[in-house]
């Protein structure tokens, strides 16, 4: 990856926080709760879990550029869930987690070397994974599930009418 490459991730990484903010404006109680299907997450769940993920991808960086070769393991995102009881938490406090989660990190994305770059460890489901196959992941996360949300709406607008 070219390092003008790794900057326009890191810029559409920056945006991702915006980009869910964004999808959430004006939300009303109905639209945050809803499901497109019941196996599917409503944008109350999403948000819940852009705070976890966002939460764990951070620690999840920090060990690739701390530790020598570290095993990133995966975990179970649907548990979790289930778990931390995405469906009837306040949204609020999981928001300002993701946003804090992703300005943190970037400021750390900001002063990575080219050594820092070459780190890498193992992903205990998908192999190698370094640091740049994590910006390209979550480079894009957020703004997946601001899409989800706004897919959420539209369809619960359309089955409105």
């Amino acid at each position: 990856m070219t390092a003008k490459e790794r900057e326009a991730l890191i810029a559409r990484y920056r945006a991702g926080y915006g980009e869910v903010a964004e999808a959430l404006r004006g939300i009303t109680p109905e639209e945050l709760d809803w499901r497109p299907a019941p196996t599917e997450w409503s944008a109350r769940e999403v948000v819940h879990h852009l705070a976890d993920s966002e939460t764990i991808a951070g620690i999840r960086f920090r060990r690739l550029l701390v530790e020598d070769r570290p095993e990133i393991q995966a975990y179970d995102e649907a548990e979790y869930a289930r778990r931390l009881r995405y469906v009837d938490r306040p949204m609020e406090p999981a928001l300002r987690a993701l946003e804090a989660a992703r300005a943190t990190t970037a400021q750390l994305l900001d002063a990575m070397t080219d050594a820092d770059w070459r780190r890498a460890g193992t992903h205990s489901e998908s192999g190698p994974y370094s640091a740049e196959r994590w910006l390209e992941i979550y480079a894009a996360h957020a703004h997946d599930h601001a899409a989800q949300i706004r897919r959420n709406r539209a369809a619960r607008a359309a089955r409105s009418r």
